[in-house]
């Protein structure tokens, strides 16, 4: 990533610490992409630049070799440079190529590597789709509007209208790329840049495709069915392979990336794949015991309370949770009980509470002028 030894810490970046686990990072990536988003700030361009340091980061952190090279090197384990420890030291997989590639651009000649010729694919694109709680749980399939490049259908993809073709490209003869020979300290090297008048593509067109004007694709609104598996969290990605833009003339497609909005649930709180929601009692029914009927994601459920029961006591229903990810099973739901304390009393409820009270010892009943409740009935018992 050009520049990349310039963006800081990449821990800092993510928000972790560098002891952070696998799911850890994972996490902080899902939140900060959440936050920086292109489609959640408007196309702020600051924003996005944010956006691709966090994503670069979060690459290098979640490969452990590479990982580990960036815990001992630091940014010069993913940039031309020295190591610590003095010497020249480069961290390139690639061999001798990808360190010309590193100094000097693209390289031809026995020791480089070929520029790609004819059609390129298309750039990958990014849309956001909505789910519910439960077709987030359950899995479903969703129809997803996209404005995207398609192939002419016109010219197919070709770019040249229709009886016509296209010719070499008289600047580079084909190849797509202009060489330079110029002498190094490392000897002579010959450089390669993509052809400006083809670019690349080694082929001109006299006649362009009216309907694209030479492009071979156009812009087109689409209708995609995304299949969602059941179990996908907020912040998950779906990667829809071949099936974002055009390449053009003629370039295979692109990826689409579905990034999944899921929307809350007053009901429930989700931890992974186990649910968390409340239950209120009475305290009659706390003291004594009961069973209460609580909402799952699919039909109620029955649920014991015991008798003693405290505000913070939690009912397990095991299976009651969300489905696992392309795995089976499910998580459980989690009952937290609340004791609630009646506010509301009529008098003869006070009454009975007061008559508790005198048996249980309890003194109750508010200082202040006012005779307290148990010594009234204390009075009316004689």
């Amino acid at each position: 990533m050009p520049g990349a030894e310039a963006m800081g810490d990449l821990y800092e970046l993510l928000g972790v610490r560098p002891g952070a686990s696998d799911d850890e990072i994972k996490r902080a990536y899902r939140k900060k992409a959440r936050e920086l988003h292109p489609d959640a700030n408007g196309g702020d361009p600051e924003a996005e630049a944010k956006f691709k340091e966090v994503s670069f980061a979060y690459e290098v952190l979640r490969d452990p070799e590479r990982r580990a090279r960036y815990d001992r090197y630091g940014a010069a384990s993913f940039s031309p440079g020295g190591r610590p420890g003095g010497g020249m030291g480069f961290d390139f997989d690639g061999g001798l190529g990808d360190l010309f590639e590193a100094f000097f651009g693209t390289m031809a000649g026995a020791a480089g590597h070929a520029r790609r010729r004819g059609p390129q694919p298309g750039a990958d694109a990014e849309v956001t789709l909505r789910l519910t709680f439960s077709e987030a749980a359950f899995g479903t399939r969703k129809d997803l509007a996209v404005r995207i490049p398609v192939t002419c259908p016109t010219c197919h993809g070709t770019g040249a209208e229709p009886g016509t073709e296209a010719v070499t490209c008289p600047d580079c003869g084909g190849t797509g790329e202009i060489r330079r020979i110029r002498q190094s300290l490392l000897g002579q090297v010959v450089t390669s840049v993509a052809c400006a008048r083809c670019q690349g593509l080694g082929e001109t067109i006299p006649h362009p495709c009216p309907g694209c004007r030479g492009e071979g694709r156009r812009m087109e609104d689409r209708t995609l069915t995304v299949e969602v598996p059941a179990g996908v969290e907020e912040g998950s990605t779906l990667r829809l392979a071949d099936r974002g833009p055009a390449g053009p003339r003629g370039g295979p497609n692109g990826s689409l990336f579905v990034h999944l909005a899921v929307a809350a649930d007053e009901r429930f709180q989700r931890s992974g794949d186990d649910l968390h929601t409340t239950l209120h009692v009475g305290v009659a029914q706390a003291a004594l015991g009961t069973q209460l009927t609580v909402e799952t994601l699919e039909d109620p459920r029955s649920v014991t309370v015991p008798s003693g029961t405290q505000t913070g006591h939690v009912i397990r229903i095991k299976g009651a949770g969300v489905p696992h990810l392309r795995a089976r099973g499910r998580g459980d739901l989690f009952v937290h009980i609340v004791v609630d304390t009646p506010t509301d009393l009529t008098p003869r409820q006070e009454e009975l509470l007061a008559q508790l009270a005198a048996e249980r010892g309890e003194e109750v009943g508010l200082p202040g002028g006012h005779e307290g409740v148990l010594s009234r009935i204390r009075s009316a018992l004689g």
